[in-house]
C-alpha cells in the first residue's frame, strides 16, 4: 500500500494558504481561496506517488535528509513544488511530506542548483 502523510507544519500551511489568498486578493472569494487549498492538498495526496521525482537541491536539505521534490502546476502562474521524502514500512511505501513552496518563492533555489552542476 502506498501512502502520502505530511508534517504537521506543511498540513498547517494548507489552512494559511486560503486566507493568504484571499486576504492578498489573489483570490476574490474567502471559499473560491479554501477551495483551491483543498484541491490542492488532495492532488497532492493523490497523485504525488504517480509524479515524476527528482532529487533535492542542496538548499532543501534543512527539511529533511535524501529528499526528493515533485511539481504541480496549477495554472500558468504558478507551479507548486512538494519536497518529501520516501520511506519503506512493513510492505508500505510512506511519501512524507516535509514542505511545500511555489514557484515565486523558491524557484531561484532550484534553478541555481541546476546551474552550478
Amino acid at each position: 500500500m502506498t501512502k502520502v502523510l505530511f508534517l504537521p507544519e506543511v498540513a498547517e500551511q494548507f489552512l494559511e494558504l486560503a486566507e493568504i489568498l484571499y486576504e492578498k486578493g489573489y483570490l476574490g472569494f474567502k471559499d473560491v481561496a479554501i477551495k483551491y487549498s483543498e484541491q490542492l492538498f488532495l492532488d497532492i495526496q493523490s497523485n504525488l506517488p504517480l509524479k515524476v521525482k527528482k532529487g533535492a537541491p542542496t538548499y532543501f536539505k534543512r527539511y529533511g535528509n535524501d529528499l526528493f521534490y515533485s511539481s504541480f502546476s496549477k495554472n500558468k502562474h504558478t507551479t507548486w513544488y512538494v519536497f518529501f521524502s520516501v520511506h519503506e514500512k512493513e510492505g508500505d511505501t510512506i511519501y512524507l511530506v516535509r514542505y511545500l513552496g511555489n514557484n515565486h518563492v523558491i524557484a531561484h533555489h532550484l534553478i541555481e542548483e541546476d546551474e552550478s552542476q
